[in-house]
């Protein structure tokens, strides 16, 4: 028990110190370069930490478990047990009860934990990015830089992403706030002196085009303007309010990580609800607009006056059967387009729904798939019989990038509805159980993975009957 509580420990700690440099290397965009305190670092990686206990702590005990009970294997110590009338259930039980409350011990982690960190990592992160002018610039768009000016650019780049191209400004000014000034220039730069609140925006060959705006009504309905050319333009832009800007600030965020067990069966059930109403409706909003229901009762007259009919369109004159036809045509184009325009919609919604259910059925499978990598690691390390780091640590990345690969397939297939969300978070567990039943049931029979002797044996068998045959 102490050695495999020992040789736990410092699994997770390797494990968990290589998952967190692979997070910075993740995020090292976000971070670099804004002038952040290692503080507010430290606390980014520290709110990002519980994310990775998903896929931390399952492979901590498939290696444990492989690197302990193949170590014993190799020295001999199970014989020994055995031979004082212990057997592998009994050696094994003290770490199942541990195995089993750390199970329980994840999911309450899973539901209580990593819900509170998603949120404070995700408002973290979304606070850090008003670090950074050149952050808030995003390309191809209009963005809001201090008091009055929209700024749109088709790229950024230099080390800082100092170096603009193809800027166009829109100056707000007023108290109407009124778009009157137009700024477009081929090339800028961002440039800011240490501790200071003034951003200069520096811009090279451009144009200068102003609204004029006339007291005079009748000069006003020329919509005079004035336009000039400059070689090199530099604007003054006042951050006070983005350099103020808390790193504790709470926002407004929606996630289905954010939730815990009783909040998202709440938000399933209302997305769900929500989904089969806006179904409902747009069923009967596209039955409506059919106008079968009118010519259905236009027939059912007919048929009651005793007119023989053999289509909807004999009850009407020749000349406004062209015209019906037409209509019709019309119509169908347009529903096509909307049917088109809402399947994208369902699509997106549907998505959602399953996001939340996968999100719902993650937190009870971590604890089982515990479980089941401990049954599947155990047996495996006793039946190999070799323990350190080399083959058992192999082994147990090969079952455990398994495990997870199969895991991502089946949950993008759920987002997508090709799989349910239930079978797909499930699945890969489920592949692993009649495994660690298998490799258990032959541990505790001191049998192979695959008995050699038996294989030959029937192969002969085999031989010596086509011989006789023959």
């Amino acid at each position: 028990m102490f050695s495999f509580l020992r040789t736990f420990a410092s699994v997770f700690i390797i494990l968990m110190f290589i998952f967190i440099l692979q997070s910075v290397w993740l995020y090292i965009s976000e971070l670099a370069g804004k002038g952040l305190d290692v503080f507010i670092i430290l606390k980014f990686l520290w709110f990002v930490s519980p994310k990775l206990i998903p896929l931390v702590l399952p492979l901590t005990i498939l290696v444990t478990s492989l690197m302990v009970f193949g170590s014993l294997s190799e020295n001999y110590e199970f014989a020994a047990m055995k031979s004082t009338g212990i057997s592998l259930q009994r050696a094994m039980r003290s770490l199942t009860y541990f195995i089993l409350l750390l199970s329980v011990t994840a999911f309450f982690f899973a539901n209580n934990v990593i819900p509170y960190s998603e949120y404070k990592w995700l408002n973290l992160r979304r606070n850090i990015q008003q670090f950074k002018p050149s952050m808030v610039i995003a390309e191809g768009q209009f963005n809001q830089i201090g008091e009055g000016f929209n700024i749109k650019v088709s790229e950024k780049y230099g080390d800082n992403d100092q170096f603009l191209k193809d800027v166009v400004i829109h100056k707000k000014e007023g108290k109407a706030k009124q778009n009157n000034t137009v700024i477009i220039a081929e090339t800028g730069e961002l440039t800011s002196e240490e501790n200071s609140n003034t951003l200069s925006l520096i811009l090279r060959n451009g144009n200068y085009y102003d609204d004029v705006q006339p007291k005079d009504q009748k000069k006003k309905l020329r919509k005079p303007f004035a336009k000039s050319y400059f070689e090199e333009y530099t604007i003054n832009i006042d951050l006070t309010e983005l350099n103020n800007k808390d790193v504790e600030k709470e926002n407004k965020l929606s996630n289905h990580n954010m939730y815990n067990v009783s909040e998202l069966r709440t938000e399933i059930d209302s997305l769900s609800t929500s989904f089969t109403k806006n179904i409902s409706s747009f069923a009967e909003n596209m039955h409506y607009r059919t106008g079968a229901t009118k010519h259905f009762e236009r027939k059912n007259k007919a048929i009651k006056n005793n007119v023989s009919v053999d289509t909807l369109l004999n009850l009407f004159k020749p000349n406004q059967q062209a015209e019906i036809i037409a209509i019709a045509i019309n119509n169908i184009n347009s529903t096509i387009e909307t049917i088109k325009s809402k399947k994208v919609e369902f699509i997106v919604k549907n998505k959602r729904i399953n996001k939340y259910e996968i999100a719902l059925h993650e937190k009870y499978a971590l604890g089982v798939a515990c479980i089941i990598l401990f049954f599947v690691g155990a047996p495996l390390g006793a039946i190999i019989r070799k323990g350190g780091m080399g083959l058992p640590m192999v082994i147990a990345i090969l079952l455990f990038l398994t495990y997870h690969f199969i895991g991502i397939f089946a949950k993008n297939s759920a987002e997508d509805g090709t799989l349910h969300p239930f079978i797909a978070t499930w699945l890969s567990t489920l592949i692993l159980l009649p495994l660690g039943i298998w490799l258990t049931i032959r541990a505790t029979t001191d049998q192979g993975i695959i008995d050699m002797d038996s294989f030959y044996q029937r192969i002969k068998r085999l031989f010596k009957k086509k011989e006789k045959n023959s």
